[in-house]
């Protein structure tokens, strides 16, 4: 039968069954919310996003810039619902959280060759081929299956939640609108603080408590790039405003300096509404939550209309079990995606689900699997996550260390990254053409 099945109703899932269904194949989605809910995730919708509204930076000089823009010329389901759905964020892809989602659901269950089952997979499918993309919430009994299939254990960490605050709780004669070194139309709002602001924030974070991680608390592991904000303050005074708080490229213009520090908030909704709080990943108690961060300048009566939390992310040692086309080693018919696999962000996991739901779709077909030059981005995330030394094996976010380098030298961080990106999509255009990379390029 010419059918995909998919596992996981996510990014990379969805991202999975719509190039096969593109590609002429009946596929069957299997996403166990909502009768089955995860820690994190608050309602049934595909794709539902759990942490950042952001799919990072749009830029062709930024990884995540590139990585979406090789999604768009593939024809990506998730980056152009991305793309419709996008809300304002200087020069990175941010979206409505709830309509990006919503939009994601109307695409799949409105295809004719995708049906989506809101059941649980407690059990190893059958069905061949099948793309496992539960990713980093993936239930225990599934959990279990993978392991069973695999023979292998699990690594897991921890990920974290920023809280979102309601706009009209912020008071906007404290904070200003703008972003990095005047990147975009004032699109986020920036709460200064001075020295002393920012040392009493620090030592009240500090004194803050935390959230018992109950069925998490083996293992205390944190990914760097998603570091809850009294993590880092654990590691010095200034740790935060060198990192999340850092003023670079603002000036507050009721001073005319550069702040001390600075907390950025992003807008989270398409009717602008609702602004999550940039790197404020954490685990502390909601009351707590409430105290220390109605301390930033602008956000003494904020209303937080969700606190910050953490959830559990579980991922395979890829190196040892998938091959570049993200086929198990174990059984050629398995593909994963996602998270799961290692690959970070959310356009990581839209990019794994094109390369698992293609190259899935290509065996029922009988064509051969593709593995994209390592010059493109995508091509070089993989290439990480599935030939990495097995045994220091961490999650990676797509970045410029993971290209060849430049056949002639250029000279500038941004110049060279740029140089990178042309090379990249060159490249990317030439091999579509010669796989006949081109169903459903407009990805709608």
């Amino acid at each position: 039968m010419d059918r995909v099945t998919v596992i996981g109703g996510g990014l990379a899932g969805s991202e999975a069954a719509w190039q096969g269904a593109q590609r002429g194949l009946d596929v069957v989605l299997y996403e166990m919310r909502p009768h089955k809910m995860t820690p994190a995730h608050q309602t049934g919708h595909l794709a539902e996003l759990v942490c950042s509204n952001s799919l990072g930076s749009n830029l062709l000089d930024r990884a995540l810039g590139l990585l979406k823009e090789e999604l768009r010329r593939l024809g990506s389901l998730i980056v152009g619902c991305a793309d419709e759905t996008a809300v304002p964020a200087g020069g990175a892809l941010a979206v409505g959280r709830e309509a990006f989602a919503k939009l994601v659901n109307e695409r799949l269950e409105g295809h004719p060759r995708i049906r989506v089952v809101r059941q649980e997979a407690r059990e190893m499918p059958e069905a061949r081929p099948l793309v496992i993309a539960t990713g980093p919430l993936t239930s225990d009994a599934f959990a279990e299956a993978i392991a069973h299939l695999t023979g292998e254990q699990y690594l897991h960490f921890y990920d974290a939640m920023a809280p979102i605050v309601a706009l009209r709780s912020i008071a906007m004669d404290r904070v200003f609108r703008g972003s990095r070194y005047g990147r975009g139309d004032g699109d986020y709002i920036n709460c200064p603080l001075d020295e002393g602001q920012y040392g009493r924030f620090v030592d009240e974070l500090l004194r803050a408590e935390t959230l018992p991680l109950r069925e998490f608390e083996e293992d205390q592991r944190f990914f760097e790039a998603c570091l809850p904000v009294e993590v880092i303050a654990r590691r010095g005074r200034d740790a935060l405003a060198f990192g999340p708080l850092r003023p670079v490229g603002l000036k507050d213009p009721l001073t005319g300096e550069r702040p001390f520090a600075v907390v950025q908030l992003r807008q989270d909704d398409l009717a602008g509404t609702l602004y999550n709080m940039v790197g404020f990943q954490t685990n502390l108690r909601w009351g707590d939550q409430q105290r220390v961060f109605r301390l930033i300048p602008g956000l003494e009566r904020a209303e937080f209309v969700r606190y910050g939390q953490m959830h559990r992310n579980t991922f395979i040692n890829s190196p040892t079990l998938l091959a570049p086309t993200l086929q198990f080693s174990g059984e050629e018919g398995v593909f994963f995606a996602g998270q799961i696999t290692g690959s970070e962000g959310y356009a990581s996991a839209a990019a794994g689900g094109f390369l698992a739901g293609t190259n899935a779709a290509r065996t029922v077909r009988g064509e051969p699997t593709v593995v994209f030059p390592q010059t493109t981005m995508i091509g070089a995330l993989f290439r990480y996550v599935t030939c990495a030394a097995a045994y220091e094996f961490q999650p990676m976010r797509p970045n410029f260390g993971l290209v060849p380098p430049l056949e002639r030298k250029v000279r500038g961080q941004r110049r060279r990254y740029q140089a990178y990106a042309e090379r990249a999509l060159e490249d990317l255009e030439a091999f579509m053409a010669g796989a006949g990379l081109t169903v459903g390029r407009t990805g709608a």
